[in-house]
């Protein structure tokens, strides 16, 4: 039996908190530089050809790893099922979506479009999952979706915008459908998930786009090792980790994040300077961010009345006043307060 790794284990009881803000930063950087590579790939293979490597290779790496470590297989129709579904979501309609967007807008553009998830995701996680969502968190919506609109407003809306919306759409789908994963072992439905994608995606660009036509240049090669190793098989298994045990207005709020590395980088490796709008527009979403990750002050001030009543060797509780005694032992360090 393989052993329980720790960012691997559901919680349980309701109890979620906040993602690890050091992990939340390097997956955010690493799929801002995602939309350099698939940049550069673009120009050596065809788009859903290019996708469709992308998913195949990171989840054969991601298989292969779990093998050497002897991680269980899932064994249940039902866990098959979700995998499926969530290939089909995450991976097939995700990916095709994004690259298409990436070909028909700027880098920059592209990134800020396909990482609207933290818009579309509180009202399924209220729905679904019972997060309830404040007021705060509303006014920050509303504010990270004008700046998206800003961002839009350049290049005129098309089919380039519309793909990479579509893209958000499939990532927010397989984010709600990822906190349903809390079965089969992590890594292993990771891979899968990254196979079956592949594979229709692989079919999908038989039929669309014929033979693969792909000239494997050194660029070529750098590009998907860098996509699929670590902007896909390492992010992914990391992002589904924090979505088993964080509130998922939280940890898709960091994702606003991605597009500021990816304009940055754009404008480093590429050339492409935003313009007034696209920076108007980011610093909307990046506002929104901070007023949806800054918790509010009485919310800190309960926080650490919290933790200050908990025995630090045992992790009890201790409620009630000094005289009266009693504690209460639970699954968890405190209760999780509910983020702004």
């Amino acid at each position: 039996m393989h052993p329980t790794h720790a960012a691997d284990t559901p919680v349980r009881g309701g109890q979620r908190g906040r993602p690890h803000p050091l992990r939340m930063l390097w997956i955010t950087a690493a799929w801002g530089a995602c939309f350099i590579a698939i940049q550069w790939g673009l120009r050596d293979a065809p788009l859903l050809w290019y996708a469709a490597l992308r998913a195949l290779v990171a989840g054969g790496a991601l298989l292969a790893l779990a093998g050497l470590q002897r991680r269980p297989t899932p064994d249940r129709p039902r866990a098959w099922a979700l995998i499926t579904v969530l290939g089909l979501v995450n991976v097939t309609v995700a990916f095709a979506a994004m690259f298409g967007g990436v070909a028909g807008l700027a880098t920059g553009t592209a990134a800020v479009l396909a990482n609207a998830q933290p818009l579309l995701i509180l009202l399924p996680a209220w729905w679904l999952y019972g997060e309830a969502v404040t007021a705060r968190t509303v006014i920050a919506l509303v504010i990270g979706f004008a700046g998206l609109v800003v961002v839009a407003l350049p290049g005129g809306g098309g089919s380039g915008a519309a793909l990479s919306l579509l893209a958000a759409a499939a990532a927010t789908g397989g984010t709600l459908l990822s906190r349903r994963l809390q079965g089969p072992d992590l890594m292993v439905a990771t891979a899968w998930h990254l196979l079956i994608g592949g594979t229709a995606l692989a079919v999908l660009a038989a039929v669309m786009e014929g033979p693969p036509a792909i000239d494997w240049t050194p660029r070529f090669i750098l590009s998907l090792a860098f996509l699929s190793l670590v902007g896909t098989a390492a992010t992914t298994v990391a992002w589904f980790a924090e979505a088993r045990r964080s509130r998922l207005d939280a940890l898709s709020t960091w994702t606003f994040l991605t597009p500021a590395f990816g304009i940055a980088i754009a404008a480093l490796v590429l050339g492409e300077r935003p313009d007034g709008w696209t920076a108007a527009g980011l610093a909307a979403v990046l506002l929104a961010m901070l007023a949806a990750l800054t918790p509010r002050r009485s919310c800190r001030m309960s926080a650490s009345m919290t933790t200050a009543g908990r025995d630090p060797v045992s992790g009890t509780v201790i409620e009630g006043s000094a005289n009266q005694g009693r504690s209460r032992h639970v699954l968890a360090p405190h209760r999780t307060l509910t983020p702004p």
